[in-house]
């Protein structure tokens, strides 16, 4: 089983959570896993918003595609 004889972390997590935020890193940059998470989301989320803008400017230039004129 997976929960027998592990060590408790939530000391070790406290201090670490505690330290950045009193040097005012934001909360989900403190943990040491999070850039495997951010950095997906992001690049998703500004993705996601540039082809959004790009598909208005078409769309307000009367172009119905991605691409080319028709």
């Amino acid at each position: 089983m997976g929960f027998y004889n592990n060590p408790n972390r939530v000391p070790q997590y406290q201090r670490m959570y505690q330290q950045a935020y009193k040097q005012h890193t934001r909360l989900w940059q403190i943990h040491p896993r999070s850039n495997i998470l951010m950095i997906p989301y992001q690049i998703l989320l500004w993705g996601t918003f540039g082809s959004t803008l790009y598909m208005l400017s078409r769309k307000a230039l009367g172009y119905n595609t991605w691409f080319g004129e028709k």
